[in-house]
């Protein structure tokens, strides 16, 4: 090639025309490939389970729907430019779920560094680049209920900021000053003395922002509004949980300009703590179609669908010595869907829950209870050492009666 525009042309002309061909060709290689695609878990020797747990993150959360599923497949097959989709996929989602400003993350945790950050570096630009090793000048104090304080809370810690623990509404308001940058609240705590909406007006008559982690808060569908109309600055959601979108997705939630200040916080803008929570063009456009999915259910029909799956695993059993089954919703704001409680007499059926949960794992299909099984009440449900749980909202069409009979299986030889 010469240094011509012509011999540049001519040059490019080529390359493309040898692209095309290759293009064709590997499409024509594909052809061989099953119309699934080959099965990985498979060929890696990676045992697939039935979820009968709940939205996990550590049994892969959710299943897209078919339809988020062929949006992710198609977005995969174009480059875009992804300041452009971030931004047109953040106003969308802004107008969808009522609020000022909404941004696709890389899962709730991903959400809460980079609401972290924003409160930090807003008005301040520079600073981005200097968090979390220098925050010189930078107001780094977030203040908590103590019975708020979670594992999670390292997402915050990320961008150097500390914690400040509150118990009563006295300590509360006495613990704002000139560091404090923001107040976190979790969305699901069972315990703590300060409600949501004293929360929000102590912070706000001292303009400081708000944050609400509510992960796994949905359903009901309306809490993807209900916290920042009440007046949260910030909020963040899980996108592969109730609302089943990828599961390294998620989405922050709020004020517009807090919501600005996290995307300059985030990949793909360089040197900033955000930058290694990238969001692929696939995750942005699973997360704004299982958002539309989500929101053309109702609470009622998921409900109902729930209760049903619940109800032919019950009937299943019905015929178990000494076999209650009962359908719970958890009274806490995570996870609260029905869930099915199977109590027996375990002198009578000598097998404990928490063996039939092994006996599930290692079978084929391998199953996964819920982690209440055999356990103290916890997490809302009533649970005890005799109780299985089954959570029954992650599980596929026709995998209702999958777990029903292995349960059926195993406490009949138990009871022999």
């Amino acid at each position: 090639m010469n240094g011509t525009r012509r011999g540049f042309l001519g040059w490019a002309n080529a390359a493309l025309a040898g692209a095309g061909f290759a293009s064709r060709k590997l499409d024509a290689e594909d052809t061989h490939h099953p119309a699934g695609g080959e099965d990985y878990y498979e060929k890696l020797g990676v045992t697939k389970i039935i979820n009968a747990a709940g939205t996990y993150t550590a049994l892969t959360a959710s299943i897209m729907p078919p339809s988020v599923q062929a949006a992710v497949a198609r977005a995969a097959k174009h480059p875009v430019r992804l300041h452009d989709l971030q931004q047109a996929a953040g106003e969308y989602l802004a107008r969808q779920l009522k609020c000022e400003g909404a941004m696709v993350t890389a899962g709730a945790a991903s959400a809460l560094t980079l609401a972290t950050a924003a409160a930090m570096t807003l008005g301040n630009r520079t600073s981005m680049h200097n968090i979390p090793t220098d925050i010189t000048g930078l107001k780094n104090e977030v203040i908590a209920q103590k019975a708020h304080r979670y594992e999670y809370d390292h997402a915050i810690r990320n961008c150097g900021a500390k914690f400040v623990e509150v118990v009563t509404l006295a300590e509360y308001e006495a613990a704002f000053n000139e560091r404090t940058v923001m107040t976190n609240f979790f969305n699901a705590a069972e315990e703590g003395q300060i409600g949501r909406e004293d929360w929000i007006r102590v912070a706000h008559s001292h303009g400081v922002p708000c944050l609400n982690d509510a992960a796994a808060d949905v359903p009901p569908i309306s809490n993807l509004w209900n916290y920042t109309k009440m007046g949260f600055d910030m909020v963040a959601f899980s996108g592969g949980k109730g609302m089943r979108g990828p599961q390294n997705a998620g989405l922050l939630l709020g004020r517009k300009d807090l919501i600005d200040a996290a995307t300059r916080n985030n990949s793909p803008n360089s040197d900033t703590v955000g930058r290694g929570m990238k969001v692929s063009k696939e995750q942005i456009v699973g997360m704004v179609a299982a958002v539309d999915w989500f929101l053309s259910q109702t609470d009622a029909s998921l409900e109902a669908e729930f209760r049903h799956r619940a109800d032919k695993i019950a009937a299943q059993l019905k015929n178990i010595p000494t076999m209650n089954a009962s359908v719970v919703i958890p009274n806490v704001a995570a996870n609260a869907v029905p869930h099915l409680l199977l109590r027996y007499d375990t002198q009578r059926i000598k097998i404990k829950p928490v063996e039939v949960m092994t006996e599930l794992r290692k079978g084929t299909p391998s199953i996964e209870l819920n982690p209440q099984t055999g356990k103290k009440p916890g997490a809302g449900l009533p649970s005890d050492e005799n109780t299985i749980v089954v959570g029954v909202w992650m599980l596929e069409p026709g995998e209702e009666l999958i777990v029903a009979r292995r349960i059926k299986e195993i406490l009949e030889k138990a009871a022999a």
